[in-house]
């Protein structure tokens, strides 16, 4: 009989129920606290994140709804991919072995069977295709929520999340929550490009700290966006 390496399951396993807690405790944060807003996720792939945003998002509704009282508002899901894997590499500071051209890569039409399969009404969410020099800026900007909850960014390179910080700037409002997938994503030779974007786009922004909330997997952080104007740069936190 053919022995069979149990580890890629548990590990798959591993990574999406740290990923469920996470999502679990943000979503009835952001309901019990009473922020508005869509959830966004950038760099979709299969949608195995997607599929747990979804289905924890409707459950703390239903909580809050019914055991606190509370009325949550409906939530929309977006989805921003270029549904055609990892763009190619511009800058020194996307360098990291495993971020290759092309690689992550599903497609538009398989992103909507996926979601199909896991159950997600194609009515509640929307998917805006393209790499995102081109999908977030300019025209394509008609086809974007106004109004972010919830922004799950996991497009690996820097170049990427630097143009989704830019792009996620005017929408940053107090109490939203912001989680980057590959914060502890370091290189031999670079800094996470996760954690170098988010240090240069708050690191000296007058309105806006980060100030973090739950750790999921080896990898991921998320932060609770804070109003400076709420309350002044502290110290010793």
């Amino acid at each position: 009989m053919q022995n069979v390496d149990p580890r890629p399951s548990i590990i798959e396993d591993r990574y999406s129920s740290d990923r469920r807690e996470f999502f679990r405790r943000a979503f009835l944060a952001l309901g019990f606290n009473g922020i508005i807003g869509d959830y966004a996720e950038f760099g979709c792939h299969t949608g195995t994140t997607f599929k747990l945003a979804y289905e924890e998002s409707t459950k703390a509704a239903k909580h809050l709804t019914e055991n606190a009282n509370v009325l949550v508002s409906k939530r929309r899901l977006w989805a921003f991919d270029s549904f055609q894997g990892l763009p190619a590499s511009t800058l020194p500071e996307d360098e990291h072995p495993a971020w290759r051209q092309g690689t992550l890569c599903t497609t538009l039409e398989q992103f909507h069977a996926n979601c199909a399969n896991n159950k997600i009404p194609r009515n509640e969410y929307e998917t805006v295709p393209g790499f995102y020099e081109v999908s977030l800026v300019g025209n394509s900007l008609s086809r974007a929520p106004a109004d972010i909850a919830l922004a799950f960014v996991d497009c690996d390179l820097y170049s990427s999340i630097s143009t989704v910080f830019r792009f996620l700037q005017p929408r940053l409002k107090q109490g939203m929550i912001l989680a980057l997938d590959d914060y502890y994503c370091y290189s031999s030779t670079q800094v996470s490009g996760a954690r170098r974007a988010s240090v240069e786009v708050f690191a000296a922004n007058p309105d806006w700290r980060l100030v973090p909330y739950v750790q999921f997997g080896w990898a991921g952080m998320s932060y609770i966006v804070e109003s400076k104007k709420l309350l002044q740069d502290p110290v010793g936190f």
